[in-house]
């Protein structure tokens, strides 16, 4: 399987909009890839067929009629099935959350792309409550990378990457709290932008802690990655962190050049705990930046710490009552995590809030002298599915709680990222592009001038 030119969300609303292809071809074209790869990849959680047709037989019916169509016009794309959708539960990777009544309204970032024109198709495999790093549910089985269905996809939004990596729809939603943005899309070779914490609301989508959650999109270029953020911004009353900051839009700043950007290498604790794959693939990013100034981050493993500490226990507050009533429905790796959290004590918890007010200042002062921070997305390519450890330096480290190593410690402060692939053999990886908040401009920025050096890209998916 190629990735063709049509299939990316710019050269699928162009074709609409011009009358080249209409909208319920490039419908039943995503809907053919989904029924053809989907067996392999296990991506999709639920298909909904009916509704993308009903939605792409309304827009060609407008254009027939000379009604102006939205910069996404045609475009199909999904989400992480945390995401409220019109007539489906939320399972939000669960068992239990399958007894929900279906949702009687999408979520606000749906409405928003579909406002854009675009045309959802289906809602996305992921792990239990977003509790994962890994892309393997218990309950309807792991995702699978697309590069290698026998390797991790990495999660919490693991079918939205393997999707996005496979070529099934050019755009996909997910969540990222830890990392879950960004670790599939080093894994599956794609580009993902976690944004500025409060930037894109998170209005009906199920949450996880709330004071870490993210929502952003996935995609397979720069310009799609742009065109489906700048669609989804803009305040949201539905949202309390999401309720002030207006429209940025940042796909026409992509070409403007980055030679005046003062951009840096993360160092310390960035540069710790990486095998060689993740060394060349920000050695590769950096030289192209013409770069080779290190900045350190002042204790980033606490920033990890403290991260762990806010995540369990706010997310066992959450889920205290289905912990009480149906213990046994969980996947017990997720539920021994979040029992572990409700024991946390308070005062450790505090001691974390106030250290995240300290880190953030850190930041704060580090982007005083520069625009750009480059650091690892994930510590190595994607793990074989069921991997419990890695040999790093002689050490065996678990898997599932070092995926997000080099994640956590920026998430945790809220910070924008664009997390792009570096196409190695055999497997790509990614790097984040970290810059200081509501900056997504510059990350996107950077991202495209990498991409057009040809540094950056998705490779054509090779295990389907």
């Amino acid at each position: 399987m190629t990735t063709k030119p049509e299939m990316t969300a710019a050269g699928i609303a162009g074709a609409v909009a011009a009358g080249k292809m209409s909208a319920l071809e490039a419908t039943e074209a995503a809907l053919a890839r989904i029924k053809q790869y989907d067996g392999v990849l296990n991506s999709f959680t639920d298909v909904t067929a009916d509704r993308a047709r009903a939605k792409a037989r309304a827009m060609d019916a407008d254009i027939a009629a000379g009604k102006a169509v939205g910069p996404l016009a045609g475009v199909p794309f999904a989400v992480k099935n945390l995401f409220d959708v019109a007539g489906l539960s939320t399972r939000a990777g669960s068992k239990i959350n399958r007894d929900l009544a279906p949702s009687r309204r999408d979520a606000t970032l749906i409405e928003r792309l579909e406002a854009a024109g675009a045309v959802l198709v289906g809602a996305l495999n992921m792990g239990e409550y977003a509790y994962d790093f890994t892309g393997e549910n218990v309950h309807d089985g792991p995702s699978r990378n697309p590069h290698d269905p026998t390797r991790m996809t990495g999660g919490s939004s693991g079918g939205s990457g393997s999707a996005v990596g496979g070529a099934l729809v050019p755009i996909a939603l997910g969540s990222d709290t830890n990392g879950s943005i960004r670790v599939p899309s080093s894994f599956c070779g794609i580009f993902g932008l976690k944004p500025t914490y409060g930037r894109l609301s998170r209005a009906r989508s199920f949450p996880f802690v709330a004071s870490l959650d993210h929502l952003g999109p996935f995609a397979r270029d720069v310009t799609d990655l742009a065109l489906a953020y700048d669609a989804m911004q803009g305040p949201d009353a539905d949202d309390g962190a999401c309720t002030t900051r207006g429209l940025e839009p940042t796909l026409p700043l992509l070409a403007n050049p980055i030679s005046d950007l003062r951009i840096a290498i993360a160092g310390g604790y960035f540069q710790k705990n990486v095998f060689p794959e993740a060394v060349e693939a920000v050695s590769r990013v950096a030289k192209a930046l013409g770069t080779t100034e290190v900045v350190d981050v002042p204790e980033a493993a606490r920033a990890r710490a403290a991260a762990y500490v806010i995540t369990t226990t706010e997310g066992a507050s959450l889920h205290l009552d289905r912990l009480r009533k149906r213990p046994d429905d969980f996947d017990p790796a997720v539920r021994d995590r979040l029992i572990a959290g409700a024991m946390v004590p308070a005062p450790l918890v505090d001691r974390a809030q106030k250290f995240r007010r300290w880190y953030r200042a850190q930041f704060a002062e580090i982007f005083r002298s520069v625009d750009v921070l480059i650091a690892p997305a994930t510590p190595c390519t994607a793990p074989k599915l069921g991997q419990v450890n890695f040999n790093l330096d002689g050490v065996e480290l678990p898997v599932r709680a070092n995926i997000g190593i080099h994640t956590q410690p920026i998430s945790f402060i809220g910070l924008p990222v664009v997390a792009v692939p570096v196409p190695l053999e055999p497997l790509p990886i990614g790097v984040q592009i970290i810059c200081a908040p509501w900056r997504e401009d510059i990350a996107l920025r950077v991202a495209y001038a990498l991409e057009k050096m040809g540094v950056v890209a998705a490779p054509a998916p090779r295990g389907i």
